[in-house]
């Protein structure tokens, strides 16, 4: 009787163990499966959240097949009390144990929004972008003027763990423009002493986080644009009327405010550069109108006469050579075509009517080419 009950518990034990056995490898299998999600997802965390939550978040959003399963195996992997805080994209049909290391790998956030302060020569924006989680890529999802209702705004999409900031600087922007935005971006922390030189700030995009210092990021943006000088410097071309980075950043900067278009940028350059070396005035409406606003403020509205024969230092019509200061920060390509011009005999140049300019050797066909866009002029009004 003892002999054929402990045969039988013997049988039951071993059975019991290759029942749990063939569960565990059915539970493994499961764990590493494809998922139901059928749609890709930007799976959120919040700070201190709970795994008991993460898990029934995820079951909430169809994205697990068993709470049991997913629960069993970040316990048996460590993985529990690795889970970030964050917003984490989710592939369709991820397992188990995709999903699992997705939320402890690295803690960075792969799938949220981004806040970009976009810095103008005439606006001030900020642009909101989210994830699509379909393709993984950032797209607009609208913008509104940096203005006093802007922290308002922006508190409905900023995260502390799910979104990146950025701001971006347009090409000819000036630095107290950059100096205002920068003060005024809630995000960055510190404050801004003095306005940075004109022509010391990289036009580009810069990334930040929170708590950075103001400081900092302007830092960052003048050693951009130090290492973009001195890389131009070192391959200019020979025999300029440009004596120093300085004298390049402020026909840059000219160039920037001249011009928009990139094959454009060598021939305005050459004008100018042909006008200094014949000791011509160079006549650019651009600094006048810096020599009015200092960059504070759109003009909005064509010079006066008064205007452009009253002596001040960037009046370049009253006064030969440069303006004592760039007026703007310019870009890359304008302070690379400042110091490589075109090689031409140009001495003037005027709008076409098409975006880009007209450009003449002498007086005689600038002033057809003025007969021409004054009637382009007229037609338009």
């Amino acid at each position: 009787m003892l002999r054929s009950l402990a045969s039988n518990l013997l049988t039951v034990l071993i059975f019991g163990f290759f029942l749990i056995g063939a569960i565990g490898i059915w539970g493994k299998s499961q764990y590493v499966a494809e998922g139901p999600l059928q749609n890709a997802i930007c799976f959120k965390v919040k700070s201190g959240t709970s795994m008991r939550t993460v898990v029934q978040d995820l079951v909430n959003d169809k994205a697990i097949s068993s709470e049991f399963i997913f629960r069993v195996g970040m316990e048996s992997s460590g993985l529990s009390r690795k889970i970030k805080a964050g917003s984490f994209l989710v592939p369709e049909n991820a397992s188990m144990a995709e999903i699992s290391k997705r939320l402890t790998e690295s803690g960075v956030s792969n799938c949220g929004n981004q806040i970009i302060y976009r810095v103008g020569v005439t606006s001030l924006k900020i642009e909101i972008r989210d994830t699509d989680p379909n393709t993984g890529k950032m797209v607009k999802v609208g913008d509104f003027i940096f203005d006093e209702f802007a922290d308002e705004k922006i508190n409905e999409f900023a995260s502390e763990h799910s979104t990146r900031f950025r701001v971006a600087l347009a090409e000819g922007v000036s630095s107290w423009q950059v100096y205002k935005a920068l003060s005024e971006i809630k995000f960055l922390s510190g404050k801004l002493e003095n306005i940075p030189d004109e022509g010391t700030i990289a036009p580009a995009s810069y990334d930040f986080v929170i708590g950075m210092t103001k400081e900092a990021l302007i830092k960052k943006m003048q050693e951009r644009q130090a290492s973009i000088l001195n890389e131009a410097w070192n391959a200019r071309q020979p025999n300029l009327p440009i004596n120093t980075k300085q004298e390049a950043l402020i026909l840059a900067s000219i160039i920037e405010k001249e011009t928009s278009l990139k094959a454009e940028r060598g021939k305005v350059s050459s004008v100018f550069v042909n006008r200094l070396l014949r000791e011509i005035a160079l006549q650019t409406d651009a600094s006048v109108v810096y020599g009015i606003t200092r960059g504070k403020k759109v003009l909005g509205r064509g010079l006066r006469r008064s205007e452009l024969k009253k002596d001040t230092p960037w009046n370049t019509y009253v006064n030969k050579g440069l303006p004592p200061s760039p007026i703007g920060n310019p870009g890359k390509a304008s302070i690379h075509a400042a110091l490589n011009p075109d090689i031409t005999n140009y001495l003037y140049f005027v709008a076409d009517g098409s975006g880009g300019h007209a450009f003449a050797e002498n007086l005689r066909e600038h002033n057809i080419n003025v007969a021409k866009w004054r009637k382009i002029e007229k037609t338009d009004n």
